[in-house]
């Protein structure tokens, strides 16, 4: 659980749907320091891996990127093992004092598998093909769920990131409509 403080810096909601081997991960702009917003089109997804592994972050800031950082020196490490790589990133997590103070989480995704790492170090892969985290990731799942739930076999994946994005925004204060996105199949 990321406990907020009004001296840190927060990036807020992203959310990823799959279908089948293609992968989408949107994220909002919105980046807040306690009550205010200090910047509105921040870029919080990153294609590391080689252009292969999407990772979208929420939490502080700073902390994001520290981790985002350990997590494509392990990619680096075992390239095309997105599994072992969090795993081994989640150990360090876990065991480095400067690490285990992180106030963050992150989704990350290849062609076939996605994972939340949470700011306890865990690794965790979803049942479903939709995850999402930050301020505003229950009202993003909560829409992605039901539009996969109503859409046939053909439906863009894409859509539904960006629609359920643009959905939390209208909930979430802490979520904004400036969706960025960026996919791997």
């Amino acid at each position: 659980m990321i406990n907020h403080n009004p001296q840190t810096i927060y990036g807020t909601t992203i959310v990823a749907v799959r279908r089948e081997n293609h992968v989408v991960m949107a994220g909002d702009g919105q980046v807040t320091l306690g009550s205010q917003i200090m910047k509105g089109k921040a870029r919080k997804i990153r294609k590391i891996g080689g252009g292969k592994v999407l990772a979208g972050f929420a939490g502080a800031t700073a902390d994001a990127f520290a981790l985002l950082e350990r997590l494509e020196s392990r990619l680096d490490q075992y390239p095309n093992q997105l599994a072992r790589a969090c795993v081994e990133m989640a150990k360090d997590w876990r065991t480095d004092r400067y690490l285990r103070r992180l106030e963050a989480m992150m989704i990350v995704a290849d062609n076939q598998k996605t994972f939340v790492l949470s700011g306890n170090g865990d690794v965790i892969e979803p049942d479903d093909d939709v995850v999402a985290i930050g301020s505003g990731g229950g009202f993003a799942l909560a829409a992605a769920k039901g539009m996969m739930s109503v859409l046939d076999d053909g439906f863009d994946v894409l859509d539904v990131a960006q629609k359920s994005l643009a959905i939390a925004a209208e909930l979430c204060i802490y979520t904004n409509n400036q969706i960025v996105t960026e996919s791997v199949s």
